[in-house]
């Protein structure tokens, strides 16, 4: 049975291409959170992170491990312990639902009667039972997606690793994703750019800036600070691209009201106070 504790910790942990990117610059950390959501834009150092945790990439400095595996040394044990869906996956066109997650299932060692039992389960639980003999080339971008989000639930890994899960898929489609992963039992990682996902889905963020750590904690732990605060555009000292923001005391907020764009404060807003940048352009 998966487990709800699992530590993972990186220790100064860095990245570095042959064209001279720092796509993780001694990122430190330590967690046991159940759903732990790596937040930040394009070039953070999300999916690097995500491919070196699951043994898919080799780091340039300092170490990863998860449960006390080392993810080079032991990475064998790794792979067995972990579920890792890329954010470039696809399902094959004329597979099915059901074929896709019979094919992984076996490939991880299961025997077929089980790899059965196991897809049809897990296929009645994510909602894509009635789908199940359909090839996937006909199905929804949600569906599509959750075929990858089954394959993962069914592996019976501990630790499922999920990168930008939901990205390019429509609102209907990405709340069917976030509802399948919200009911899971197992302990998830992912990446996002999306703070309604971060905040959906998470008991602790990390926030990433050009593969530094500038941020960590739970949602609520993150806003803590802001619970009096209301954003203000349009005025103020901070400046995103051409926008100025304010925060400011919701009890003054009254006067900007009717002249300037008033809203509550989100994640967003955390980033750009830590980095001095939105999230999405």
């Amino acid at each position: 049975m998966a487990k709800f504790n699992i530590m993972i910790e990186t220790i100064n942990l860095t990245k570095r291409y042959r064209d001279g990117t720092i796509a993780l610059d001694h990122l430190s950390f330590t967690t046991k959170a159940k759903n732990l959501t790596v937040l930040g834009r394009n070039g953070a150092g999300k999916t690097t992170l995500t491919r070196i945790l699951s043994t898919q990439l080799l780091p340039t400095e300092g170490t990863a491990s998860i449960e006390g595996l080392d993810v080079i040394k032991d990475a064998k044990r790794v792979r067995k312990i972990i579920a890792s869906i890329p954010q470039e996956a696809h399902p094959v066109g004329m597979s099915t639902p059901y074929e896709h997650l019979l094919m992984y299932l076996t490939a991880r060692g299961f025997s077929l009667s089980e790899a059965s039992e196991v897809s049809r389960k897990v296929l009645k639980e994510v909602g894509l039972w009635e789908v199940k003999d359909k090839p996937s080339d006909f199905l929804s971008g949600g569906m599509k997606r959750k075929i990858f989000v089954a394959m993962a639930l069914a592996s019976n890994a501990e630790l499922v690793l999920l990168d930008e899960p939901t990205v390019g898929l429509d609102p209907y489609s990405r709340t069917e994703v976030w509802s399948v992963l919200k009911e899971s039992k197992v302990k998830l990682v992912l990446t996002t750019h999306y703070m309604e996902e971060a905040e959906e889905l998470s008991d602790e963020v990390i926030l990433l800036h050009k593969g530094k750590l500038i941020a960590r904690g739970s949602v609520e732990e993150l806003l803590s600070g802001f619970k009096n605060k209301v954003r203000v555009e349009g005025v103020g000292d901070i400046t995103v691209g051409k926008l100025k923001i304010t925060y400011i005391d919701k009890e003054e907020a009254l006067k900007y009201i009717g002249k300037y764009v008033v809203k509550p404060v989100t994640l967003d807003d955390l980033f750009i106070i830590y980095s001095g940048e939105a999230l999405e352009d």
